[in-house]
């Protein structure tokens, strides 16, 4: 891991004189409050990468959520500082991310110097055709391409005895709130490195909870989008039916700017055509109100979730938060249940399982063929590289079951085809009845198990921190809704985030761990 760090970093003391100096505050800074200190020149692009390089070389050997950072960073700094110069002097324009490091899921794909490997190093050394559509815009935003966070190797898909947040790149990546609690997965380095201050936002994929859980675990927001609102293509994929980027970050307003500048119709992926109606004209910023709780009708679903829930602290907080909803103008519809939520939450018995197996190798094995210099051109050549190199891998831990399991699986399948009718099926008898025939704005529910609901049939979600458990663990509130309802999302999200003002950072400015598990 030495490689990782092997760019010059400004010294710590002279960052701590930049703040005082300036009275910038690096920790928890917002977009917002580092465009305002650029405006003001209290801060530059350099100076503020060079602290989120800081961070990472401090306490990633400990939270294992950063495998690479980019070695053109600091030089997309300064890019970064000559252009707002220029801008500041009358020539050109700048992008509504600009200067903003951003640190992107292992399975995003960069045409630079950095790796795309889903964790595994099978693909180490591979090289993508392009940019991700999706790291495409941020560039043409003027964000600064951080690094490549951690993540479950291969979506989690790989073995179902390997942990949330393992990969074999990078190892176990640790909640930073909590030492032994689940940092969740699979953008597990993506939630971590924001909630530790470690970059200012990130970007994430989501299939099955892979945003929603990590951002709730590590008291963060996370945004997943309904499927297609942002585009797919360049990502390493795993089911096209419900794979969605979206943001992490610490704040509702920080998603949405990062939002703004990724959604977008990309002919290189179909289903963003379908999903542009969905996008706003003026984009999503428009919908940060604080007032956005008013003549909202919220649905509270509690069956199964409130299990895991209702020894703990969490069950009472979330009924506080029930009535800041109501004081802030939104109408709660308490106590629904879903149509066959047992079988929707069952992913043998909903179809969804082997849908995405039979999703992953045919789309896998059409991304493998894409790359150059790559040791791995298919499914059975990365199962081939895992048995070849059990050291590096891991293999007698955790084995590769379900990358096997996705291998004997084809497309065409009569089972496959008869999952995706299933899922189809029982999103529209349960999800989508509940929302139309209550006549609901959104579904509340209380931390992250919801996201299932919401995945199977391709629905926007946004989880928000709700609280720390008696242990310290964080949990969110996650609002999920139809198609196309991000704008109420948002409204909803950030007038509630406004209202409790939850989240609480891990970290003290000392650089220690100020919780007990870490001393």
């Amino acid at each position: 891991m030495t490689s990782l760090f092997s760019l010059s970093l400004a010294l710590l003391s002279f960052l701590t004189t930049a703040v005082a100096a300036s009275e910038f505050t690096f920790h928890e800074a917002t977009i917002e409050s580092i465009h305002l200190a650029f405006a003001q020149n209290r801060l530059t692009s350099r100076q503020l990468v060079d602290f989120y390089l800081d961070r990472i070389q401090t306490l990633n050997p400990s939270l294992r959520c950063v495998l690479e950072v980019n070695p053109d960073a600091l030089h997309q700094a300064d890019e970064a500082d000559r252009l707002r110069a220029a801008a500041a002097g009358g020539n050109g324009t700048l992008g509504v991310l600009h200067g903003i490091p951003v640190l992107l899921k292992d399975s995003i794909g960069t045409d630079d110097k950095m790796n795309t490997t889903a964790g595994s190093y099978a693909l180490l050394g591979a090289r993508v055709a392009r940019d991700a559509f999706v790291v495409e815009r941020l560039r043409s935003a003027g964000a600064v391409i951080l690094g490549k966070a951690s993540m479950s190797e291969w979506y989690w898909l790989r073995s179902s005895e390997i942990p949330d947040g393992w990969c074999a790149r990078g190892g176990q990546g640790l909640n930073p709130y909590v030492k032994s609690g689940n940092p969740c997965g699979s953008s597990s380095g993506s939630a971590i490195a924001v909630a530790a201050n470690m970059v200012a936002v990130s970007l994430g994929t989501e299939t099955d909870g892979s945003i929603i859980c990590p951002a709730d675990h590590n008291s963060v927001v996370g945004f997943k989008p309904t499927v297609g609102v942002t585009s797919r293509a360049g990502v390493i994929p795993l089911s096209p039916r419900q794979d969605s980027i979206g943001p992490i970050s610490r704040t509702v307003s920080d998603a949405i700017h990062v939002l703004d500048a990724i959604v977008g119709f990309d002919p290189s992926d179909e289903a963003t055509g379908e999903a542009a109606k969905f996008i706003p004209m003026g984009g999503y910023k428009q919908f940060l109100r604080e007032d956005g709780l008013k003549g909202k009708r919220l649905g509270v679903v509690r069956k199964p979730f409130w299990d895991s829930f209702k020894e703990s602290t969490a069950a009472s907080t979330f009924d506080q938060h029930l009535l800041t909803l109501r004081n802030n103008g939104a109408t709660i519809v308490d106590n629904l249940e879903i149509e066959n939520i047992d079988i929707i939450l069952n992913p043998s018995e909903s179809g969804e399982m082997a849908l995405l197996l039979a999703e992953f190798k045919h789309t896998l094995n059409e991304y493998l063929g894409g790359l150059s210099g790559s040791r791995v051109k298919s499914l059975a050549e990365v199962i081939a590289f895992n048995s070849n190199n059990p050291d590096l891998e891991k293999m007698e831990e955790y084995g590769q079951d379900g990358l096997i399991a996705a291998q004997m699986t084809n497309i065409l399948d009569e089972e496959v085809v008869k999952a995706e009718h299933m899922m189809k099926k029982l999103s529209e008898e349960g999800f989508e009845k509940l929302m139309k025939e209550n006549e609901l704005d959104a579904m509340v529910t209380l931390g992250a198990d919801a996201a299932t609901i919401l995945a199977i049939g391709g629905y926007p979600a946004l989880t928000v921190p709700a609280g720390y458990d008696d242990n310290g663990m964080p949990y969110g509130i996650c609002f999920g809704g139809l198609k196309g309802s991000e704008a109420k999302l948002i409204e909803i999200a950030y007038s509630f985030e406004q209202a409790t003002r939850i989240r609480k950072p891990p970290l003290s400015f000392s650089f220690e761990f100020h919780n007990q598990y870490y001393e």
